[in-house]
């Protein structure tokens, strides 16, 4: 029960929905925003009054995403803070020595 239509910009495709609210998304829209089963989406209505369904990422694909796109340490915060800190009070102590 489902009617593909292409128009010059987009694809359009009518789905059943059952009495729970159910609908399937179509496969090409799900292998366009990367859907799996299982999976979650998340549907949000835009500015303009459209309705947009968006992919959301499981806990497992944000940590490979976070470990991708942060620096390379196994240091704790804590250490890092630390260390930081000891180094401004040393340039501070520095500059306020070469100033007397």
């Amino acid at each position: 029960m489902s009617k593909t239509e292409r128009t010059e910009d987009s694809e359009k495709e009518v789905v059943a929905v059952t009495k729970h609210g159910q609908a399937t998304i179509p496969k090409q829209f799900r292998e366009k925003l990367g859907i799996t089963a299982p999976g979650k989406v998340l549907f949000r209505e835009a500015e303009d009054g459209t309705i947009v369904v968006e992919h959301v990422r499981s806990p497992g694909e944000m940590r490979g995403f976070a470990a991708r796109h942060t620096a390379t340490t196994d240091q704790p915060a804590t250490d890092i803070l630390q260390k930081n800190r000891h180094e401004e009070r040393t340039d501070r102590d520095e500059q306020v020595s070469a100033e007397e």
